[in-house]
């Protein structure tokens, strides 16, 4: 066994000073070893014949090694590292894509525009809009290992698009969090014997507060088929019948909505009566923040552990819903009002409804938010990002049309036991998660259980989103300064939670749900979707699309030309001009905000405004401060800032190849930064 290592054979322990027979693994390895050996000849393999390995024993041996690395699988990259296992990963871009929207506002949109004629125009944009552009961030995410703003190495014209996400994100991660703190109260007044919404409380009900709808008046018939308008109660009183609508109902409210209005958030009655915090919901806002920095303390590695349970309890509780709802009257004539036989599918000639699934579709997904960016960039080099976003996708999509079936089963039950039809009681957004369907859970034998599962369900899916989103934020604090996240992770994201928390307190004051809708009108709407629009022209155009190909097809190999038809085709027309048909539909139909029957003030709009251009003006500041600092003429400062920089492409040497040889380091020379983001500028030697 001449040029055989002694290593492969056995590995001497230093403190028990006796051998270890290696993992199976290794054994097979060096047998293989061994048998190319027998098979190319002695001389062959040693090459002199003197006992020295030859080329191939020395090829061998340069790949074969004892680290820690091979054998426990340690992290590929030593400074951001990576996810533990594929499946951590997974539950995690799940729980980003799979949110509050999934359960609140698909459920309506698709009883609203047509039944089940809705996931045909759904599907549509799905394979049109979302899984194109989720596929991108993910691949570009995971091929260069960096967040949402160092990413844009690859062309530093279009940085500011990174930043103006990243902004997003942390208006959006502020609010989100509120809502988290409602389900958190929600789900601490569910442990009661009797529901506090069920019943008007003196200490919170007004005189319009009733659990039945009141009639005021109707029309009746009299003997001599003379037809009058009568009082209700003299109507009863007589045993009369009224005719068939013709009732005129008190301006009455459900305890439901009462208690949300005037218990949980004491609402005052527009956004310039700010008054007061409301001091639980600052607790619960103050509680679901310490939440999310338990679960980010160590990054990925912790959080990537909490998504077991956080993405995967939520399905268990929908099942749970889903076979309670179904067994209930009137829980199959609230499925057919969702996806039966009152599917319209002459809803497909409006082209409000294919808005409707474009924008929905875009916003379930998650994309464009930096999210994805973030937590692809911890993957390993080689991931299969491709199948990954098609699993996500579709996994997003399902549990859509799932919990739709949960919703619509109990509300369907809510309206027999009414009286009402279904369209009646069917709501969207907030009234359907604290109003509607907490009323409809109170009419439910066992009431307070079913209450408790439907807002832990809400927290859970709250709480997936923000741990994505505020690791969105803690990754471009570790891309731009590295060293101090290695050693003070703990203090920095306690910290920036904090920040977060206190930033977050208008919202829980009695204006809070006015602010809250203020800013997700404003800066989850536009902002994204111009930031899309960018980033899809900006990879496609500038960049090249056929080059960031080949740099997909460097981590999940060589594809044919076929395949990538259709992402060529959705990546450089369809998606963009998708996107942007949205965003001109949307600021041309534009209408002044406002929450239920309350509008807006013109200065809230004008606040608004400033918040959405405080997003978006870094794009053009960074652009022209990326040219300024370039050198040659206007031109020539353009065309360099179109270039990938230096020390753009994947992050380790050993998954450069050919293609990435002569990528500078980024250890060794650092990119020129923004002041914005980095505080100082690096300047090139």
């Amino acid at each position: 066994m001449v040029g055989l290592p002694l290593s492969l054979l056995a590995s001497r322990s230093p403190e028990l000073g006796s051998t270890k027979a290696l993992p199976p693994k290794m054994w097979d390895q060096g047998l293989l070893w061994l048998w190319t050996l027998s098979q190319k000849g002695q001389n062959n393999a040693s090459g002199t014949g003197t006992g020295e390995p030859g080329p191939e024993a020395q090829a061998w041996n340069k790949d074969f090694t004892l680290s820690t690395e091979k054998i426990t699988e340690k992290d590929e990259e030593s400074e951001r590292g990576n996810w533990s296992r594929k499946s951590d990963y997974l539950l995690s871009m799940v729980g980003y894509a799979v949110g509050l929207g999934n359960v609140w506002r698909f459920p309506y949109l698709t009883y609203k525009d047509g039944g089940g004629a809705f996931l045909i125009p759904y599907t549509v944009m799905l394979a049109l809009a979302g899984l194109p552009l989720f596929f991108l961030e993910c691949s570009l995410g995971q091929f260069a290992s960096l967040g949402p703003i160092s990413v844009w190495r690859i062309l530093p014209l279009l940085q500011g698009v990174g930043v103006t996400m990243v902004i997003i994100s942390t208006f959006v991660t502020i609010y989100y969090n509120v809502i988290i703190g409602y389900s958190l109260y929600y789900l601490f007044a569910s442990f009661q014997s009797v529901l506090p919404w069920a019943d008007c409380n003196p200490e919170w009900a007004n005189a319009n507060c009733s659990k039945t709808r009141l009639v005021l008046d109707c029309n009746i018939t009299l003997d001599n088929e003379t037809t009058i308008n009568a009082n209700y109660s003299w109507v009863e009183k007589n045993n009369l019948t009224c005719i068939n609508g013709t009732k005129v109902f008190a301006n009455t409210q459900a305890p439901s909505e009462q208690y949300w209005n005037n218990k949980v958030l004491q609402r005052s009655s527009g956004l310039d009566k700010t008054g007061e915090v409301v001091w639980y919901l600052a607790l619960c806002l103050l509680l679901s923040w310490l939440i999310v920095a338990v679960a980010l303390f160590k990054g990925i590695k912790s959080s990537g552990k909490i998504v077991y349970f956080t993405a995967i309890f939520p399905y268990v509780v929908l099942v749970i819903l889903l076979v309670r709802g179904a067994t209930l009257d009137g829980a199959l004539e609230g499925i057919e009002f969702y996806i039966g036989k009152q599917s319209n599918f002459t809803k497909l000639t409006e082209a409000e409804v294919w808005k409707d699934a474009a924008t929905q579709i875009f916003f379930s997904l998650s994309v464009a938010w930096g999210g994805l960016v973030a937590l692809s960039s911890y993957n390993k080099f080689n991931n299969n990002c491709y199948s990954d976003a098609i699993f996500v996708c579709v996994i997003n999509c399902l549990t859509s049309v799932f919990a739709g079936f949960a919703i619509f089963s109990i509300l369907g039950h809510m309206a027999h036991e009414a009286g009402k039809k279904v369209s009646e009681v069917v709501d969207s957004g907030f009234d359907l998660a604290f109003v509607a369907y907490p009323e409809a859970l109170s009419k439910l034998p066992v009431a307070p259980l079913w209450s408790f599962l439907f807002f832990f369900m809400l927290l859970l899916l709250g709480l997936d989103s923000q741990f994505a989103t505020v690791e969105t934020l803690t990754t471009t604090i570790q891309d731009v300064y590295p060293k101090l996240m290695k050693k003070m992770r703990i203090p920095v994201t306690l910290g920036l939670c904090t920040v977060l928390f206190l930033l977050g307190l208008v919202c829980v004051t009695q204006a809070g749900i006015y602010w809250v809708n203020l800013v997700d009108h404003f800066c989850a709407g536009w902002g994204i979707l111009f930031a899309a629009v960018l980033e899809l022209v900006g990879i496609c155009w500038i960049y090249g699309g056929n080059r960031f190909i080949e740099d997909t097809e460097m981590m999940i190999g060589k594809k044919s030309w076929l395949f990538w038809l259709w992402w060529r085709v959705c990546w450089f027309f369809i998606t963009p001009f998708l996107l942007l048909a949205i965003l001109i539909w949307s600021l041309v139909t534009f209408e002044r905000p406002k929450f239920g029957s309350v509008e807006y003030p013109v200065w809230g709009a004008a606040v608004g405004w400033c918040m959405i251009m405080f997003c978006l003006i870094w794009i053009p500041i960074i652009a022209i401060y990326k040219i300024s600092k370039a050198k040659g003429s206007l031109w020539q400062r353009i065309t360099f800032c179109c270039k990938p920089q230096p020390n753009w492409g994947p992050a380790l040497e050993r998954n450069r190849g050919e293609r990435y040889r002569n990528m500078v380091d980024t250890e060794k020379e650092k990119d020129i930064e923004i002041p914005t983001v980095d505080a100082y500028v690096h300047k090139p030697e």
